[in-house]
């Protein structure tokens, strides 16, 4: 193991929780209950739906179960990246016609403005900066995805997106062999164990019970099953993403995908002059085995990737601990990616797991006959969307109670969608890594200049995914 990465805390959940620091625990269910509504997860998906659902019925007896802490998941791991973007717009599009896809598109455009509108009306500090997404392309292969991802994004009325060549690139941000970015405004920075925290705070004070240390074992029509007893409600909503696996009878219906993250130490004056980035867009590239990351409000670089992709029987990890060979890939894409910061000692490793259903296309479902109710499937674009998600459940729970109406979230395109299962154990296994193996093989073979094979072995993983 190189020495920039030897003494990096690997796990504890975070690096944003090892910057902002746990939180004091809340109290467990101490027995059967009733509520009107019950919610499955404390993660952002619950949080913001029992938000916005005491907001616009505060007389609703709402309480949120979450089997460790609220944002144990991924909402206390994410790379903080809140953005426009949403899993499964061009499926959405073939089913239900394009212009519904632009529709849900404008939504979530919207959604990264309605969750900095909510922060500052909480008062909830998360070091948000809007500088936007840009997302850079390093070989000729990627510069031709990218034009083409460019094209594509203004077909579904994205007219504010801006196209840079490489001399415009290296203006916003010096990545080494930059050839050519895209850049939406409709993205900002944010830290989520912040947010996460000022959310669960926000939605007590609001009335909402919040019971954690409280593992929901089982859920049926108007129950939530847990060790401690079981709260009975009309409307029992799973907001679980990447640990739904572990549910009676939801082992295959979302798989809990692996994705890995490192935390520099803070950069020096100098050292943030090398790299440029002062518009503090969160920044990705055009690879097939993508990377993530951010310039955190106190001078770090936060980078993620997929490493180890996916674990045997959905298994999740042990509070974010990550391979080794994953921590020094990480540290490698980021020499890779700014070169001069290669003796830039690397602070904090972790990992965590997003949801991915079977053909990669987010949901959100009210099922009438029972009132079970269940968002998320993000494949890995859940801190805004989990927002949209939440306002989506709450006007379908109030049309559903005769409370409210139809609406333009009721009649969005993911709302009903219905996905298979994933395979069976060995089969998602073998599956899920040699997609992310064939990924990686293109990648290489982009980079040494070949591009046609990169393309065709591309294809063919997109096709084993059940993207396309």
């Amino acid at each position: 193991m190189s020495s920039s990465v030897s003494g990096a805390v690997n796990g504890g959940i975070s690096f944003w929780y090892a910057d902002d620091g746990l939180p004091a625990v809340r109290e467990p269910l101490a027995g059967d209950a009733s509520a009107d509504v019950v919610i499955v997860g404390g993660g952002y998906t619950g949080l913001w739906t029992a938000y916005y659902l005491k907001k616009a019925v505060p007389f609703l007896r709402i309480t949120v179960l979450e089997q460790k802490f609220c944002g144990y998941g991924a909402s206390g791991r994410n790379g903080g990246w809140l953005y426009n973007g949403i899993a499964g717009r061009d499926r959405y599009a073939k089913q239900h016609g394009h212009e519904a896809a632009v529709r849900l598109q404008r939504a979530m455009n919207d959604t990264v403005d309605e969750v900095v509108r909510v922060a500052a009306a909480e008062g909830i500090d998360a070091g948000i900066h809007k500088g936007g997404v840009l997302e850079v392309a390093r070989t000729p292969a990627q510069l031709a995805r990218l034009k083409a991802f460019h094209e594509h994004e203004l077909s579904y009325g994205e007219k504010d997106r801006e196209l840079y060549g490489a001399r415009e690139t290296v203006e916003r941000i010096r990545v080494a062999d930059a050839v050519g970015s895209t850049w939406t405004p409709h993205g900002a920075r944010v830290h989520p164990v912040k947010l996460v925290k000022g959310l669960a705070a926000a939605v007590e004070a609001l009335g909402v019970t919040v019971h954690e240390l409280t593992p929901v074992t089982e859920i049926r029509p108007k129950h939530a099953v847990t060790p401690y007893g079981t709260v009975r409600a009309p409307y029992v909503l799973r907001c679980t993403e990447g640990f739904t696996a572990a549910l009676k009878g939801e082992r295959r219906t979302w798989l809990p995908m692996n994705s890995s993250m490192i935390a520099t130490e803070p950069l020096t004056e100098e050292q943030w002059a090398s790299v440029g980035w002062d518009g503090r867009e969160t920044l990705g590239d055009m690879a097939h085995a993508y990377m993530y990351a951010q310039r955190t409000a106190d001078g770090r670089i936060a980078l993620g990737g997929r490493g180890v992709p996916y674990r045997f029987g959905s298994r999740t990890d042990n509070d974010g601990r990550t391979q080794p060979a994953t921590v020094e890939a990480l540290r490698d894409v980021l020499v890779d990616f700014f070169p001069s910061l290669a003796g830039v000692r690397i602070e904090h490793a972790w990992s965590g797991v997003l949801g991915v259903p079977r053909d990669w296309c987010a949901t959100v479902t009210l099922d009438r006959s029972t009132g079970l109710g269940w968002a998320g499937g993000y494949v890995g674009s859940g801190v805004a969307t989990a927002n949209l998600a939440a306002r989506t459940l709450r006007d379908l729970v109030q049309l559903d109670s005769g409370q409210g109406m139809r609406t333009d979230l009721t009649d969005l395109p993911w709302v009903g969608h219905k996905v298979r299962k994933w395979e069976p154990e060995p089969l998602r296994w073998l599956g899920v890594h040699g997609l992310y193996a064939t990924y990686r093989a293109a990648d290489r073979r982009e980079s040494a200049g070949n591009s046609a094979e990169s393309s065709r072995l591309a294809r063919i993983a997109d096709r084993v995914a059940g993207r396309h």
